[in-house]
C-alpha cells in the first residue's frame, strides 16, 4: 500500500507532543513554517502555545497527520473568517515524511474537511517562492497562484518572495470525480 493511502488526519494526543515539538522547534526549516524570526523554542513554551490556542471561537482547526498510527506532522486551518467563509491553510511535516506524497494526501483531506464539513468557500496559503516541492504539492491539490509578495520574507541572509495561492470550493467541486 502506498504511503498516501495510509495517511489520515486525527486529533492530537499527549503521545504526539514529542514529534510535534521536534517539528516546531527545528531551526533548519523554520522559515518554511513561520513568519516569526527563528529562535530556540523550549518544549514548555511550545506546549503552552498549543494550550493557549486550542480553545475559543478563534481557535484554529488542527489535525495531526498520521501515517500507520504515528504522528508525522500537522495540518491546520487558521485565521478563519466565518463571514466571508475562508481560512488560511498550514502544514508542517517531519523531515522523514517529506517528498513521499504524505503532505499532498493530508492537504487533500484537510481541503475536503474545510469545504464539506466547515462549509468554507475558499482556502489560501503562503509559501516561499524557493520551495518548489511545496508549490508542486499545492498545485496537485488544486491551489493556483494568486499573487506574489516581492522580497517579503527574510530567509538566511536575503529577501525572498512569498507566493500567495488559493483554492475556491467551486473549482474544487468541479475537479472532483
Amino acid at each position: 500500500m502506498a504511503d498516501t493511502e495510509r495517511v489520515t488526519l486525527r486529533t492530537r494526543t499527549d503521545a504526539d507532543a514529542d514529534v510535534l515539538y521536534r517539528i516546531a522547534s527545528d531551526l533548519d526549516d523554520w522559515e518554511q513554517r513561520s513568519p516569526r524570526p527563528p529562535a530556540p523554542l523550549t518544549r514548555e513554551a511550545y506546549l503552552a502555545r498549543l494550550a493557549a490556542g486550542a480553545e475559543g471561537p478563534d481557535a484554529p482547526v488542527q489535525f495531526v497527520v498520521d501515517l500507520d498510527g504515528d504522528a508525522v506532522g500537522s495540518v491546520s486551518l487558521f485565521d478563519i473568517d466565518l463571514l466571508a467563509r475562508h481560512a488560511e491553510v498550514g502544514i508542517a511535516l517531519s523531515p522523514a515524511a517529506r517528498g513521499r506524497g504524505i503532505g499532498t494526501a493530508a492537504l487533500r483531506q484537510l481541503i475536503e474537511f474545510a469545504f464539506v464539513r466547515d462549509n468554507l468557500r475558499r482556502v489560501h496559503l503562503q509559501v516561499l517562492a524557493s520551495n518548489a516541492a511545496a508549490i508542486r504539492s499545492y498545485e496537485k491539490c488544486g491551489f493556483v497562484t494568486e499573487g506574489r509578495r516581492r522580497e517579503h520574507a527574510w530567509v538566511r541572509g536575503s529577501y525572498e518572495d512569498i507566493i500567495v495561492m488559493g483554492l475556491l470550493r467551486a473549482d474544487w467541486d468541479s475537479s472532483r470525480p
